[in-house]
């Protein structure tokens, strides 16, 4: 792109409408953008990234070109739509998420990065004229839901657009603008690690605040405070003589007890550390620590206040049913906001969440126990920062928080143009060893790593805009084959390195023409050997497991032999999927769920037998209990353990004693120094091994996503959706799905197995394919509130069931199970049953479905819904489909949609 006179000042010009002086890497990445670069900005949370977005607009205007302005979430989307309106009026600026389209023909348009992705998919016509996109929180593409979208639009953007990309600190920003470089062209990297207010770290010790760090020592080296560091084990040493060697954490008996949470706040108030975000790893424990601080009756407000508060509850709430307030809870909810208090995690309604928002960034609000989601996006910063623990729950276990999550919890604190410097606590407890946190505070690594893998719908749109060669050749230069190859040079360095070893044990052992090499190459292949007899006498249990599981029937009772799950299990629901069969047990401690052949290290074999009802709903807590209790009724008992024959078969193997008798008769055997060399030998063999073991992962990395993609291709060319190269009709369908399960969505559609159903009940059958129960237990059966339901459920099942088959044969990672926790639910909100009610049914074991989670789903089953009323050829499912939105967006569901 070429400059032109009218273009040669815009910088001075943009630079004397704001009303602040420039940062030195905001004034560096807008002169980058004006000399017609793209550029990658990184900088910490508050720093100001957002003026080169901004300047990418002025620079539009301008010009007399378009810019597209992208965000991850809708909230930012808002958000930045009126800022930009604010600024450069009404007709200038235009909103495009998936609820809303204001203004779209408009210069400037602010959207999330899906609808960008989807208009180049389909080459829409908004896409002429585009000079710039900017590229909100572009560090996203890390995260592995919806980070390929970020790297699809930076992959299909026309040659000719500049880019703007803004992203939070991360450790590898070189890396991710050398890859730019190569898929976009001249990419100007910026990179800012200061922040724009300084942090202080501290750590309360009991009513006790402490520096973290040494600020007096002139050590280059980080050290922790010393008075610190002696208070501490002044405390721990009184605890011991008090007796205080219980279990540690929030309330343990006879334990360590900390601070209550309505003291930590007021000891912040007399601190002037106010307002603050204290971050627990819960949404209960954000709850509960609310309503300690009501029962305490502490009160941050200050007089004056509760007319703007109530101002703006009105604003975002003044639309909910007054009858749903109650199950709600918006009359606490009011209270604590009058008393300057606030939760906030994703199961809060979300009007609820924003006048939470709205209020703490007016000062309002004076403290908020927040979940780690509010350290995503949300501008919501804060003088200081509280973080109660440093481990957290990452869906699977407890892990202790990595620097750049540390990084990024701590960024909310200070306010540019408000506080002089913010300050992050940490909240001491006998656990927490004090060299860590300073260890966590003081690192700056945040390496963004891509998400980025082929889908259907991805691959579906790729060949029909480009062909498959085409498409294979643009996932080359995807950001995740650019880290993998990358990775490849160390791998390669490895091999040389370990060649170059191996050569010089070679030489200490004779050489490759020397007789002990011989030797070893014959104790290697007795140790392979013995291996491949082990590993094939693992395959042959792990069929028969596979064999007898495929052979259980309905009713059968089995013993699973160890684990957790440990007893006696009825078969609610066979599975004859071949190589991986998963029937849906109850076992007699009332738990539900799938178990395969890993759970049987001995094939199961039916113990007896037990009649079961017609339908079984498992999701309810008595019928598990009144079956369990039945199948201990029985009288069938569990064997004892029998033992596994896990012996290897050597004796009877003829190659392995062929290969024992030539060791022993080799001449080397009889050596004086055989053990001596043979310990050499041991060391060339493991250098042999892990080279290998490098050559296989380079070559296993090397076209990895090519690899995936055709055999995506192979799998949709069996089922129709893709011929000769060509994207059929069909396949057009399915470029239009927009879903984690969008193949069972195509398939379903195509076969018309969600005919005949009415509005309530197809949003119940979709729910299955967005829904993700918060517990373990998966249900899988064919349940729901009516037959056509259960009809259309059980097959929406059958196809599922089918493509995991299908996978498994290409080797695919398996499309997720259909989720049957929200069917009823969503059934009974959708035919306009009380709030109340859908709550209820939505619950897992009698607790109700928070209201946050209802109305967040209730849009993921309206937006799906949405797209098979744009898509489906059948008229009459269309046409429900429309009923089904508009029967799902009410009440609570449909106020606040941001």
């Amino acid at each position: 792109m070429t400059d032109s006179p009218a273009r040669a000042n815009e910088l001075a010009q943009f630079a004397s409408e704001i009303s602040f002086e420039l940062d030195p890497f905001q004034r560096t990445a807008c002169a980058a953008l004006e000399d017609g670069h793209s550029v990658l900005v990184c900088a910490p949370t508050g720093a100001g990234k957002t003026i080169v977005g901004e300047f990418a607009v002025h620079m539009a205007l301008a010009t007399g070109g378009k810019c597209f302005y992208t965000t991850p979430i809708k909230a930012l989307s808002n958000q930045k739509f009126a800022d930009l309106t604010a600024r450069h009026g009404r007709d200038t600026v235009g909103l495009l998420t998936g609820d809303q389209s204001i203004n779209p023909d408009a210069p400037v348009v602010v959207m999330t990065t899906e609808v960008l992705r989807n208009m180049l998919y389909a080459s829409s016509d908004a896409l002429h004229g585009l000079s710039y996109v900017v590229m909100d929180e572009v560090h996203y593409l890390a995260d592995r839901f919806r980070g390929a979208v970020w790297e699809e639009v930076i992959l299909h953007l026309p040659p000719d657009v500049r880019l703007v990309s803004l992203s939070a600190t991360v450790s590898n920003a070189e890396e991710f603008g050398a890859w730019m470089e190569t898929v976009r062209g001249d990419t100007a990297v910026v990179v800012d690690e200061t922040r724009p207010v300084p942090l202080w770290q501290h750590v309360m010790v009991g009513r006790r605040m402490f520096d973290l760090f040494d600020t007096k020592s002139s050590d280059q080296k980080v050290l922790v405070d010393e008075d610190l560091v002696r208070f501490i084990k002044q405390r721990e040493a009184a605890d011991r003589m008090q007796g205080y060697g219980g279990p540690r954490g929030r309330g343990g008996r006879g334990g360590f007890r900390p601070l209550p949470r309505p003291e930590v706040l007021a000891r912040l108030d007399d601190e002037g550390l106010l307002p603050a975000i204290t971050f627990i790893f819960s949404r209960a424990g954000c709850d509960g620590a609310l309503a300690q601080c009501l029962r305490a009756r502490l009160d941050l407000s200050r007089p004056g206040d509760a007319e703007r508060i109530d101002e703006i509850i009105e604003k975002h709430t003044g639309d909910l049913p007054k009858g749903d307030l109650e199950v709600l809870g918006y009359w606490e909810w009011r209270e604590a906001l009058h008393r300057g208090l606030a939760a906030h995690h994703a199961g809060m309604l979300p009007a609820f969440r924003h006048t939470v928002e709205e209020l703490f960034v007016q000062g309002l609000v004076r403290a908020v126990f927040a979940t780690e989601t509010l350290a995503l996006g949300i501008n919501m910063p804060a003088r200081t920062v509280v973080l109660e623990r440093l481990v957290k729950f990452n869906g699977e276990s407890h892990a202790e928080l990595t620097p750049g999550e540390y990084t990024q919890l701590t960024g909310r604190a200070g306010r540019r143009g408000i506080d002089v410097e913010g300050h992050a606590v940490v909240l001491w407890q006998p656990e927490v060893d004090t060299s860590a946190v300073a260890g966590l505070a003081s690192t700056r690594t945040y390496p963004l790593r891509s998400s980025f893998r082929p889908g259907y719908n991805m691959s579906i749109n790729l060949i029909d805009r480009m062909g498959a060669q085409e498409a294979r050749a643009l996932l080359e230069r995807s950001f995740a084959q650019f880290q993998a190859d990358r990775s490849v040079v160390g791998l390669v360095r490895g091999i040389e390195r370990n060649q170059g070893a191996m050569r010089k044990l070679e030489s200490q052992l004779g050489g490759v023409d020397g007789g002990f090499m011989e030797y070893l190459s014959l104790r290697e292949r007795i140790k392979q050997r013995e291996r491949e007899i082990q590993q094939q006498g693992r395959a042959d249990r792990r069929g028969a497991a596979v064999k007898a599981l495929i052979e259980l029937r309905r009713g059968d009772v089995v013993a699973i032999p160890s684990g957790k799950r440990a007893g006696l299990a009825v078969i609610l629901e066979p599975d004859q999927t071949p190589g991986d069969p998963r029937p849906l047990v109850l076992t007699e401690d009332h738990w539900a769920g799938r178990v395969s052949a890993a759970d049987f290290p001995v094939p199961a074999e039916a113990l007896g037998h037990m009649r079961l009802p017609r339908r079984v709903d498992h999701r309810t807590a008595r019928i598990r209990r009144d079956l369990a209790s039945a199948l201990r009724g029985t009288g069938i008992s569990a064997p004892g353990r029998r033992r596994r024959n896990d012996r290897v078969r050597g004796g009877e193997d003829r190659e392995l004693s062929t290969l024992r008798r030539s060791l022993r008769s080799h001449p080397a055997h009889t050596r004086p120094d055989r053990e001596q060399l043979s310990r050499i030998g041991e060391r060339y063999s493991r250098l042999a091994r892990e080279t290998e073991t490098m050559r296989q992962k380079v070559a296993a990395t090397t076209n990895s996503l090519a690899r995936t993609f055709d055999r995506i291709v192979g799998l949709l060319e069996e089922r129709g959706f893709v011929a000769h190269g060509e994207v059929t009709a069909e396949g057009r369908r399915l470029a239009r799905i927009y879903a984690e399960s969008d193949l069972v969505v195509a398939e379903s559609l195509r076969q018309g197995l969600w005919r005949g159903l009415g509005p309530a009940e197809l949003a119940a059958v979709v729910s299955t394919l967005v829904y993700e129960s918060r517990s373990e237990n998966g249900y899988l059966t064919a349940a729901g509130p009516t037959e056509p339901i259960r009809r259309a459920i059980g097959a929406t099942i059958g196809v599922w069931t089918e493509l995991r088959s299908d996978e498994a044969r290409h080797k695919l990672p398996p499309t997720r199970e259909p989720d049957l926790g929200f069917v009823t639910g969503v059934y009974k909100w959708a035919r306009g049953d009380a709030l109340a009610e859908a709550l209820l049914a939505s619950g897992d074991q009698g607790n109700p479905l928070s209201a946050g989670d209802f109305v967040r789903w209730c849009r993921q089953v309206i937006d799906l819904l949405d797209q098979i009323h744009n898509t489906a050829d059948d008229p009459e499912i269309a046409a429900t489909a429309a009923k089904a939105v508009r029967a799902v967006r009410r009440g609570v569901v449909a106020v606040d949609a941001a």
